[in-house]
């Protein structure tokens, strides 16, 4: 006799909570694309770029990061390459592994992006550093370790 499973229905809070998440993803999607356009970048140019600017990273793990796929992400360091924001290096530990780094100006067009990026400052600027400590918590705590 074969179980059957049912989805259990979700309540209305868990809806709106998860429709809030939502909007502030697309929000800040949103204004990386401008931010980053302003730049002539598409978004997740951007997002590589400030990926990178925190240390250099074998391109598998830029893609796993970004979500994308590996041959995206070699067109998209490609083309930050030309612009000389970002640079490819062998891995010391391991010759055969390019990693993908951010140049100097690479590192201080990644810091112009970042603080252009203003939509949550705001908002975020309206709680207390409890409230911000408890928000960052509860935000850690819905992500995989």
């Amino acid at each position: 006799m074969a179980t059957e499973h049912r989805t259990p229905p979700v309540d209305p809070l868990t809806l709106e909570v998860v429709e809030l998440i939502g909007a502030v993803v697309a929000r800040y999607h949103e204004e990386y694309e401008e931010v980053a356009g302003r730049h002539a970048l598409t978004g997740v140019q951007a997002r590589t770029l400030a990926l990178l600017s925190l240390g250099p990273l074998p391109m598998r793990r830029v893609a796993e990061s970004l979500k994308c796929e590996p041959s995206n992400i070699t067109g998209i360091v490609d083309r930050l390459e030309v612009r000389g924001l970002v640079e490819r290096r062998a891995d010391p530990d391991d010759r055969r592994v390019k990693l993908a780094a951010a140049t100097p100006e690479g590192q201080r067009l990644a810091r112009v992006l970042r603080d252009s990026l203003d939509f949550a400052r705001e908002p975020l600027a309206a709680l207390s550093d409890a409230e911000r400590l408890a928000l960052r918590d509860l935000l850690r705590r819905m992500l995989p370790v």
